[in-house]
């Protein structure tokens, strides 16, 4: 049971009190010193980060969710749409010299000035196919998957509202490998195919990814389930309002630590050449790592499904193994 908390605030964010043990166990870890812990621990049959040497206190989590308002028009702009852009921002000092270094590689060249001028066209072409399709994707994807379709037929402009969040990955996924054919036919760029594209385009998405998930952590949605470990969130005004006001896994930020920690492993693979040249590798990496960690990481997500209810599987998961096994797919398209 979770007693009721004292909330001491600091600017927008506060702590609150830790559940506490029953009054039994709290006595008897009173008489034992931090050198008992151990036999404590056993005495009480709880894990150790319920003893008060382990104990910290959950994070009261309630940021405004407006990063600003533009001036004159007043149309507050949220961090959710701040870290979005900040991600694609960001991707484009990585990928142009990563899609240079390509094109050295593939053309066996050293005109370095010659190639990172054609990376940049072809980056500056490239970056409105990939912004429209993953918004556009993402957020069909959200309402296809996540939302009653009343909703969205009752109130269609909701479905432009992408600011206020709600995007789904696996929408994304399918409308960049769908644009991604289509600008590849358009431009017809020697080495550059559909697939060597989503392997470049791989490393730098995984930042994006990193960027979304904190901004989905501000706006407090896709929640945790409730947890009693030192470093669980407490939200103040949850997305969405139905849920139980407790202390929850902030798996927002595991997803965001999960995916930064796949961008650095992407890029370094990315300096060989090994993984460089070959078609899908990077790519199918890519997937199978992340979605197999959304499949995992889901085991402690409230199911944010409308339309998908089951008590073994839920709707994200149900997503995932499709693009997983996608990624097993790419990573042996090229035996050699």
């Amino acid at each position: 049971m979770i007693d009721t908390a004292r909330d001491s605030k600091i600017g927008s964010a506060s702590v609150r009190q830790p559940p506490l043990l029953s009054p039994s166990a709290s006595l008897n870890l009173c008489k034992s010193s931090c050198f008992d812990t151990g036999f404590a621990w056993l005495k009480i049959g709880a894990p150790p980060w319920h003893l008060p040497v382990f104990q910290s206190l959950p994070v009261y989590w309630d940021p405004k969710p407006e990063a600003f308002t533009i001036p004159g028009l007043h149309l507050p702009i949220l961090w959710y749409g701040v870290l979005f852009a900040l991600g694609f921002a960001l991707s484009f000092p990585i990928f142009i010299p990563l899609l240079t270094r390509f094109f050295l590689a593939y053309h066996q060249s050293k005109d370095v000035l010659k190639w990172r001028k054609v990376a940049t066209t072809t980056a500056d072409r490239l970056t409105l196919y990939i912004v429209l399709a993953t918004v556009i994707g993402a957020r069909l994807g959200h309402f296809l998957f996540y939302e009653s379709p009343s909703r969205y037929l009752s109130h269609p402009m909701e479905i432009l509202q992408i600011r206020e969040g709600g995007l789904a990955s696996h929408g994304a996924v399918i409308a960049i490998i769908l644009a991604l054919v289509w600008f590849a036919r358009r431009y017809k760029i020697e080495g550059l195919d559909w697939l060597k594209l989503l392997d470049l385009i791989a490393v730098p998405a995984a930042l994006v990814g990193c960027c979304i998930r904190l901004g989905n952590f501000i706006n407090q949605e896709v929640l945790g389930t409730p947890s009693t470990l030192p470093w669980a969130v407490l939200f103040g005004h949850p997305a969405d309002g139905q849920v139980e006001y407790v202390p929850r896994h902030p798996v927002q930020i595991y997803e965001a630590l999960f995916y930064l920690g796949v961008f650095f492993v992407l890029w370094r693979l990315s300096h060989r050449l090994f993984f460089l040249l070959q078609r899908g590798k990077l790519v199918g990496l890519f997937l199978i790592l992340i979605f197999g960690f959304r499949f995992c990481i889901e085991f402690f997500k409230v199911e944010q499904s409308h339309i998908y209810a089951s008590h073994w599987m839920t709707m994200g998961q149900l997503l995932s193994i499709p693009v997983f096994l996608l990624g097993i797919v790419f990573f042996f398209w090229e035996k050699r």
